[in-house]
């Protein structure tokens, strides 16, 4: 028998998960044997008064026989009171609220790294109204801050928001099992509407009163039985003007008329044939994916933009039509700020984001990642890596590309700093959204629109409905365009606590704040990474008093749950403020 490895990355095969579970049974048996023996070992030292040295050896016996009892064949069987699963900013927060309520918490992060999106290079943060956020999530920046000798700061280094998560945790008591990630079949078990526990891929075990699936695919809650969806909603399923496939709209679009065929009348690459679709028509298409990219200009800490080993300039032949087709109408070269968004962060370095109609989102090459195996979601991971890595090194080196243009993206590169264990490139794939988890309530654009207070309010939200681009079709007069941007400005507006809870008949101590319960349309707001920390606070605190209820998440008092919050600083109100006085 091995020793468990605490934080294992070992992959086994699906034929080597049956063996090992019918092992684990056979083990367990002889295990429950092994442990009332033990038990009744020690009582017989203790009551006949043996010798020092017989007690000695009877109660290393009986800690030998009550480690088996925990692993059998190198699989262990945790328990806690509150599983979160996903080291997202949001699973993190939702793991450090629980722990600060006084209960035991796992942390499993599927990878080696804490903080999702927010240490993975999005470190230009979407806070919309910065007055809205509050509780543990303002505490982070605040943290982030002191470690730049400043009260706040919105604008940072990745590894400054890993340390500060990694700090978190530490101080909260969470348990944090890294390279953990869920059995893709068979991973969650049930009685009833109660999750018992779930299973690794390396066999370990984790039982739990409460669960919280903080991952931003929503595998756990598949698994549960949830009920589900992705893509986007039709106008007529929630009565929403912004659902559906969208209109022309201008952001990130073609301002060139620029022809998407070859001289043999063949689309290019990164155009999808189409059809469009019905304005305002459902489908199961999702909105663009792409890395969020920390560049800097500082040559000592500058690496140059790596050539993919599948590299074809090839791929970006409409990238060249449009930049000349600019050039022409503008009577200038484009600058790097049109083909992308670098905005500064801290430490002299960017979080790179796109821009323009064609940039780093890969558009349309995530459709299928919703529902995807592990296997194809790898992939489709290496794919955007690929297509970002050669839009950016086909702009520091193509001929095609204009001089002035080529020359101020060739004075950045990837930080050499960041990123040290995976060749400077993020980590984290910026998956804006998967799955969406359709509760007893579901969230939609009245709610961020007309009807935005709640009186199960967690927290608050403000930044626009930003959708980004999901498709890249010809049009009918020979043309390209891009479809999906939506960006409209909101009011702040309460979230309530519903939207993280399943429907009671599908599972009843699971709580999702990440993967919650909303349409395409009020999901493109709530999505902000702030948000997630907001929801996970709730999310923890919920859980605490849910297992001291002794009830289902359902029935959480959501009044007493709003005064908690409150209590910790969470905002619940937003008042407009007060106009500079005239001089």
């Amino acid at each position: 028998m091995r020793v468990t490895k605490l934080f294992s990355s070992e992959r086994i095969s699906r034929k080597d998960l049956t063996q090992r579970t019918q092992k684990h049974r056979a083990h367990r048996e002889l295990n429950t044997f092994l442990c009332a023996a033990s038990v009744s070992l020690c009582a017989s030292v203790v009551k006949t008064n043996l010798l020092h040295t017989q007690l000695k050896i009877g109660l290393a016996l009986t800690a030998a026989f009550l480690w088996l009892c925990m692993s059998a064949d190198g699989a262990t069987v945790r328990k806690y009171d509150v599983v979160v699963y996903g080291g997202t900013a949001g699973g993190t927060i939702t793991a450090v609220a629980a722990a600060r309520e006084g209960a035991s918490v796992a942390l499993l992060e599927p990878e080696r790294h804490l903080g999702g999106m927010v240490s993975g290079g999005l470190g230009w943060t979407d806070y919309g109204k910065k007055e809205v956020i509050g509780g543990i999530s303002l505490e982070f920046f605040e943290r982030v801050g002191r470690r730049y000798g400043k009260s706040i700061e919105w604008h940072f280094e990745p590894s400054i928001a890993e340390q500060v998560f990694n700090e978190m945790v530490k101080e909260a008591g969470v348990a944090v099992f890294y390279n953990n990630r869920l059995r893709e079949q068979g991973g969650v078990r049930k009685k009833g509407t109660v999750i018992t526990e779930i299973i690794m891929e390396n066999g370990d075990t984790f039982q739990g009163k409460i669960f919280a699936d903080c991952t931003y695919e929503g595998d756990l809650m598949k698994q549960a039985g949830v009920s589900y969806t992705w893509g986007r909603e039709g106008i007529a399923q929630y009565n929403e003007s912004l659902a559906g496939v969208r209109e022309q709209t201008p952001k990130h679009q073609f301002t060139v008329r620029v022809s998407p065929y070859d001289a043999t009348g063949k689309l290019l690459p990164e155009v999808q044939p189409g059809p469009k679709g019905t304005v305002g028509a459902a489908d199961k298409k999702v909105q663009a994916y792409n890395f969020r990219i920390c560049m800097t200009d500082v040559p000592e800490n500058r690496v140059p933009f790596p050539r993919p080993a599948n590299y074809n300039p090839k791929r970006y032949e409409l990238l060249a039509r449009m930049l000349k087709a600019m050039t022409e109408k503008n009577g200038r070269a484009p600058l790097m700020k049109d083909v992308m968004k670098p905005d500064p962060v801290e430490g002299k370095k960017t979080d790179t984001n796109n821009n323009g109609a064609f940039s780093t989102d890969y558009i349309g090459g995530n459709w299928d990642y919703p529902e995807a195996s592990y296997k194809r979601r790898a992939q489709i991971w290496q794919e955007h890596k690929d297509y970002i890595e050669g839009f950016l090194y086909f702009l520091a080196n193509d001929p095609q590309v204009p001089k002035e243009l080529q020359q101020e993206v060739s004075r950045f590169g990837l930080a050499k700093d960041e990123f040290v264990d995976t060749d400077n490139w993020p980590r984290q794939l910026y998956v804006r959204e998967a799955r969406r988890m359709i509760g007893e309530y579901v969230m939609i654009q009245k709610d961020i629109q007309t009807e935005r207070t709640k009186e199960d309010v967690i927290g608050m939200g403000s930044y626009n409905s930003d959708s980004h681009n999901i498709q890249r079709v010809p049009t009918t007069d020979g043309a390209v365009e891009n479809e999906g941007d939506m960006q409209v400005p909101v009011q702040p507006y309460q979230i309530p606590y519903r939207i993280l809870v399943p429907k009671r008949k599908e599972a009843t101590n699971l709580l999702v704040p990440v993967c919650f319960s909303a349409s395409h349309v009020s999901y493109s707001t709530v999505r902000m990474e702030p948000q997630y920390m907001i929801l996970g606070q709730a999310a923890g605190v919920a859980a605490k008093m849910a297992i001291d209820k002794r009830s289902a998440v359902q029935d959480v008092n959501t009044k007493a749950l709003t005064a908690k919050l409150r209590a910790q600083k969470a905002v619940m109100e937003w008042t407009r403020p007060a106009a500079p006085s005239a001089k």
